[in-house]
């Protein structure tokens, strides 16, 4: 029998995680025990970075991370790892290969050489995604299969290899990555979800999916993304004190109203930091759809779909696709129609409950 193996890990303000086999390696941006600055003036200035972190401040929190690796002489594994994060989301891709590349060169236990690789990794896939390039896929599958030979249970890095494989319409091969991604009790919720779909559905791993989350709405309910899978899902993102989101009310308690009864659904996501004034007013105007609050533009669903002006919506079809964006009041009935149309077709189409 194996013996357990456990990985710890520090995240950024210091938390200990522990990790057994088959359970997650940590994210990017967290520090191996150990792996943080030690120098005083390094340590002072990873705080302050965690600090822009979370404030949503990502140019500064990556150009802190990176001051501080120097200040301890290039050896804050933990702050290399940061520095590929935000340097993904920068869109700065030289950045945060040459951050990957660094953590790399100073891995040595298979855990960091798992994590170091599959943040490389990320950088190709992330990469590709945003250019449709069929060799940086390639270089994404390469590095997440190192990354799974340092450490064969490494959830993340089975999910991350699927989609990899899915675009370089490797089926069979992404498909038995999802599976096996889907037999590691680890694994992280909403990705299962996300990854159930894709083994009934492989062409869904090709799509421009909508990010998954989940949340908590005003009536108490645990709703993922996932969870209205066969509905088509306006992601409507407000606050009270927005002057264009409350003209812009009477249009979306129109398309409540209309496609009532219908696979639709509006989920509003209000970035007040006053819980009582938002409770007041969706109760005053009568939002009687699913509701939650975000707490502001820096609310992790927000940062997760890059929110950075309201009033915002995204239009997600009944398979998951996004499928629109628009800022600013926008005429959408007209698409939303049809999308519904056809999330009512595939319902009454047989088998396809499989593909959803």
């Amino acid at each position: 029998m194996r013996d357990l193996e456990v990985v710890m890990r520090k995240t950024a303000l210091g938390t200990i995680v522990l990790y057994a086999l088959c359970a997650s390696l940590p994210a990017a941006g967290q520090q191996a025990a150990g792996g943080g600055p030690t120098n005083p003036k390094a340590q002072k200035t990873y705080e302050e970075a965690a600090k822009f972190a979370q404030q949503r401040r990502v140019q500064d929190a990556f150009d802190s991370y990176k001051k501080a690796d120097k200040q301890d002489g290039g050896n804050c594994t933990a702050c290399k790892a940061a520095e590929v994060r935000y340097a993904i989301e920068l869109r700065d891709w030289k950045a945060a290969s040459e951050a990957a590349q660094q953590e790399l060169a100073v891995a040595h236990a298979k855990s960091d050489l798992a994590l170091a690789h599959f943040d490389l990794g990320d950088v190709f896939l992330q990469q590709a995604l945003v250019k449709n390039k069929s060799d940086l896929f390639s270089q994404a599958h390469d590095e997440f299969s190192k990354a799974l030979a340092a450490y064969a249970n490494f959830p993340n890095a089975m999910f991350m290899d699927g989609r990899a494989l899915a675009h370089l319409n490797q089926d069979a091969a992404a498909t038995a990555d999802f599976q096996s991604f889907l037999k590691c009790p680890g694994a992280d919720s909403l990705d299962r979800q996300r990854a159930e779909r894709y083994v009934g559905n492989i062409e869904l791993a090709r799509e421009r999916m909508a990010p998954a989350f989940a949340v908590t709405t005003m009536d108490g309910k645990r709703v993922s993304l996932d969870d209205l899978k066969g509905k088509v899902v306006l992601l409507d993102f407000w606050a009270s004190w927005c002057g264009p989101c409350r003209e812009a009310l009477p249009d979306m308690k129109k398309l409540a109203q209309k496609f009532q009864g219908q696979p639709f659904t509006i989920l509003s996501v209000s970035l007040d930091d006053d819980p009582k004034k938002w409770q007041d007013f969706v109760a005053k105007n009568e939002m009687t759809w699913l509701n939650y609050r975000d707490g502001g533009f820096t609310g992790p669903i927000a940062t997760l779909f890059g929110v950075d002006a309201i009033p915002h919506t995204f239009t997600i079809d009944a398979d998951g696709v996004l499928r629109d964006e628009h800022i600013g009041d926008a005429a959408i009935e007209g698409r939303l129609k049809k999308l519904v149309a056809q999330a009512e077709a595939a319902q009454a189409a047989p088998g396809v409950s499989g593909k959803q």
